[in-house]
């Protein structure tokens, strides 16, 4: 079966006008990577221009909070067009209680989990989430290359999984070649579908 295609828009030199593109492609969600300048190091919050162009964008969201306090955040976004909200296991917060309040909104909730954190960090909220997004570069820059040690981690994750109904999205570095490499669900590319050439085939080749 074919991948599911998150477009992320983190290196756009055009948000707006990347964003109306994507929403005439087959792409199955927006990836919105939000960052506050401190668990990375870009600040990085396009609400306003989401919120903006929310009567255009046909396209289901795909959050992903690369912050310390995901709360605000949350409440920001529950307003928008959300299919996911992710934020990272490694955050010194009560994730149980943030989890709850993404899913009070009717929206799914996913934990994101950056590449050199155990996975064993996911154990005690895998009964409470709907996504898992694995980390295959270093959270905060575009353009990285992919990280195989991916490859094996992913298969960890699916063991401690088990039957659990939870997708894997795998985020970084992904192009036409990585992305046959993982078994995920999903897959989130950013540089290599927005960078240059037709959106359509850059999205089909990483499908």
């Amino acid at each position: 079966m074919k991948k599911k295609v998150s477009v992320s828009f983190f290196s756009s030199k055009n948000i707006e006008d990347d964003l109306i593109s994507l929403c005439d492609t087959s792409v199955d969600y927006i990836h919105v990577d939000v960052g506050d300048g401190k668990f990375i190091e870009r600040k990085f919050n396009p609400i306003k221009e989401l919120s903006g162009l929310s009567g255009a964008l046909t396209k289901r969201l795909d959050v992903h909070f690369m912050v310390e306090d995901p709360e605000k955040y949350i409440i920001d976004y529950s307003e928008l067009n959300c299919e996911y909200i992710t934020f990272h296991c490694e955050i010194k917060k009560d994730i149980l209680k943030l989890l709850d309040l993404i899913k009070s909104y009717g929206i799914k909730c996913g934990l994101a989990i950056s590449p050199d954190t155990d996975i064993c960090f996911l154990e005690p909220f895998l009964d409470d989430i709907d996504m898992i997004l694995v980390m295959s570069v270093v959270p905060g820059k575009g353009g990285q290359s992919f990280i195989y040690s991916t490859i094996d981690r992913i298969k960890e994750i699916k063991k401690l999984i088990g039957r659990r109904d939870i997708v894997i999205n795998v985020d970084g570095g992904i192009n036409g070649e990585t992305s046959k490499l993982v078994d995920s669900d999903i897959v989130v590319s950013g540089s290599f579908v927005l960078g240059s050439g037709d959106l359509e085939k850059n999205i089909e080749a990483v499908r």
